[in-house]
């Protein structure tokens, strides 16, 4: 694909150097577009019937087939008239028609919505992007970054043993010969099958599912069921929000003051979810009986036989199951994260130390994303290394972080890998290698259904997932580092944070959270703030996961954190980076009650960076005490202690500003960590945040990126202080 975007450009420098260059579109062979390119094929015929009749949406009456004659960037995975006849078999054979034929449709709703489903689901337009060659598609079950006209993501399948074999969604065969098809306006991908994932959301699933024992999550759906989760996952899309955003009572926020672009507020506010799920298969090994023969008693029996919740105060064992505290309840929901999370972003590989999202393939340094599940509060972890061979939940690797065992007097590697010890038990555990982590496989591992849900992405796992004290105990001992995007899921259910489409390399995409409107559940937006996000995808940024908040204006807003996985002292700390010259400064506060919160301290003055204080224009030294690290070990943690009594931290080793390289943003001065806080903390319990403006100017920024629960044992440990990591 790049190959291509070199060689149309340099075909314009050679032929038109004299002129100006229209770059609205990167396409600029001599060549067919994607519908004449259809026009000249006749087993396209009935996909191109269906495309001039298939409006753009009911207020457009512009057809695809208008829209793939025009200048644009579409990827389309177009079937043959083999493969629309097979769809209709299969619909026929489902009682969805009387006859294989169009003929078969015995209402015009019914015939309209199966035209719109061959048809949106085919094609994905890149806007001023570009499209996808096969070169460019995702790995093995990942999504494409970018949704179909349907707004549905479609996943990639390759052979086992054919890697040449490629499907999409499992079940739309691409062909070998018709593939990769560089047109005008795009690329066309024969398929021999239609691409129409399942509009079933994840309650329809479970209650398909608990019947079906080929699904390979027939016990886990019964449980779901059990709790009375079945309408709750059954959320896919705000309608009210729809609503307000067609009629214009949402608006796009004015260009950001630094970027000079317009934020963009969302088209939808989709919901979505992510559930692990111990396989049927685990299931019929741990109790031996065969799926079908399971009950929901057996595994609440199982469960209070086991003992593993008995630490947890409160824990009910009655038949009550919706109740959250009640022992299934507890084990189901710690299985759901209220966010749809793609293979590829359960772990969001970005820039960290050594890696390129750009060109690498594996991981370098050992990563991990916490996330709050659904019911009681409490944290997963989701962790992957170069060592791990895949992505696992709760895995507790020692790392070789320059400390301890793992010092450099000892001659270890100080490099964030995998050491290939793991931490010891502490406390009840689901099993003896539990730190060693449960295992989240693939449908072909699993062997279990892998079909497409609507609002929803189902993961296998190889062992049992449960909170145990064994992982709140291993979770509470480390320091633990979350993006601001993670705690709020609407970004990732609507493609915000961590975007994968192949946008170009060097913009800033900049969007934007109204508040008129409670688009985040968990952020509070007061009056006269203007609530911006920035993506610096896919170019390198100096941010964690390559993403940034900036609030603008005399802003005022409250924020939901993560719950602490163990009662105990914790610093809460904040990562600010006083690169830019307009940075504010906020009265913090923190409570237990969004509505009862206190003052922390003295405001956080985000234009104080290592070295210099930038107010506007004006560079002036500041007192923090930076210094960059040294070969000396014992000094650089002198340096530290200096910077701590201040209030600022170095950033951490874990991340660069370039892609590839060695050197980390921990050797930047106007990248910091402030401490916000230290102070007690309770399990299972949310806490809330305030940021207010103390300043007068409209036009400053309150840098937001990431914030980090550090327990008393790691910041103020006498034997083994806390890692640059």
């Amino acid at each position: 694909m790049r190959r291509f975007l070199f060689a149309a450009a340099l075909l314009m420098t050679l032929c038109c150097c004299t002129e100006d260059i229209d770059m609205s579109s990167r396409y600029v062979f001599e060549g067919k577009t994607i519908t004449q390119y259809l026009e000249s094929k006749e087993y396209y015929s009935e996909y191109l019937r269906l495309l001039g009749k298939v409006p753009l949406s009911a207020y457009s009456k512009t057809t695809l087939k208008q829209l793939l004659s025009a200048r644009g960037h579409y990827t389309v995975f177009a079937p043959t008239n083999d493969a629309v006849q097979a769809y209709l078999d299969s619909l026929c054979r489902k009682g969805i028609i009387t006859e294989p034929s169009w003929d078969g449709f015995t209402d015009q709703h019914t015939l309209d919505s199966i035209e719109k489903v061959i048809v949106f689901n085919s094609v994905l337009d890149s806007g001023d992007q570009y499209a996808y060659d096969v070169t460019d598609f995702p790995k093995h079950e990942h999504e494409f970054g970018l949704s179909n006209m349907n707004n549905r993501k479609l996943r990639v399948f390759y052979g086992q043993h054919d890697l040449d074999s490629i499907s999409i969604d499992g079940v739309a065969v691409v062909s070998k010969t018709n593939r990769g098809i560089i047109l005008t306006n795009g690329y066309v991908h024969q398929v021999e099958g239609v691409v129409a994932p399942s509009d079933g959301r994840l309650g329809d699933f479970m209650r398909m599912w608990s019947k079906d024992p080929k699904s390979g999550y027939s016990v886990m759906s019964r449980l779901i069921l059990a709790c009375g989760l079945e309408d709750t996952l059954n959320a896919y899309r705000d309608e009210t929000w729809e609503h307000l955003y067609l009629t214009g009572q949402v608006k796009d926020l004015p260009k950001h003051t630094s970027v000079g672009q317009v934020g963009t507020i969302p088209q939808h506010r989709y919901y979505g979810f992510t559930l692990f799920a111990e396989t049927d298969r685990f299931w019929e090994e741990k109790l031996g009986k065969s799926a079908d023969e399971i009950k929901v008693t057996d595994i609440c029996d199982f469960l209070r036989e086991s003992g593993l919740f008995d630490y947890v105060a409160g824990t009910l064992f009655d038949d009550d199951y919706t109740n959250e505290m009640n022992v299934l309840n507890q084990f189901v929901t710690y299985h759901l994260l209220p966010q749809r999370i793609g293979r590829e972003k359960l772990v969001v590989h970005y820039n960290e130390l050594g890696y390129s999202y750009t060109s690498s393939t594996a991981p370098t340094i050992s990563i991990m994303d916490y996330y709050q599940t659904m019911g009681i509060p409490r944290l997963l972890k989701t962790f992957e290394s170069r060592e791990s061979n895949g992505i696992y939940l709760n895995r507790f690797p020692m790392l070789r972080n320059g400390r301890g065992q793992f010092g450099l007097a000892r001659m270890n590697a100080n490099d964030y890998h995998e050491s290939g010890q793991f931490h010891r038990l502490k406390g009840s555990s689901a099993f003896p290698n539990e730190n060693e982590g449960v295992r989240v496989l693939t449908y072909n591992e699993a062997g279990t259904d892998a079909t497409s849900v609507a609002n929803a992405v189902v993961y296998p796992i190889d062992n049992l997932l449960v909170c145990t004290e064994n992982v709140c105990n291993q979770i509470g001992s480390e320091r633990i580092r979350i993006d601001a995007g993670c705690m709020m899921p609407e970004l990732m259910n609507n493609d915000i944070r961590a975007p994968r489409a192949n946008y170009v390399y060097g913009a800033t995409s900049v969007r934007a959270i109204p508040t008129n409107y409670p688009y985040i559940a968990n952020v509070e937006i007061r009056e006269g703030t203007l609530f911006y996000f920035l993506s610096g995808y896919p170019s390198p940024y100096h941010n964690l996961q390559g993403d940034e908040f900036n609030i603008i204006g005399r802003y005022d807003f409250s924020m939901k954190l993560p719950p602490v996985p163990r009662a105990g002292q914790y610093e809460i700390r904040f990562g600010v980076a006083t690169g830019s010259r307009v940075r504010s400064m906020a009265q913090v506060y923190f409570g237990a009650e969004r509505d009862k919160m206190y003052v922390t301290g003295i405001p956080m003055d985000l234009r104080i960076g290592g070295l210099e204080m930038r107010i506007g224009p004006t560079t002036l030294p500041s007192d923090v005490g930076w210094e960059e690290d040294t070969d000396d070990e014992e000094y650089n943690d002198q340096v530290t202690k200096t910077m701590r009594t201040k209030g600022f931290m170095k950033a951490p080793n874990s991340w660069s500003n370039q892609f590839g390289s060695s050197r980390s943003v921990r050797n930047d001065h106007f990248m910091s960590r402030r401490i916000i806080m230290s102070t007690y903390l309770q399990p299972y319990k949310n806490y809330y945040i305030r940021f207010k403006s103390v300043l007068e100017e409209e036009a400053k920024e309150f840098y937001m990126d990431y914030f980090e629960y550090v327990p008393k044992e790691v910041y103020d440990n006498p034997e083994e202080s806390e890692d640059i990591w």
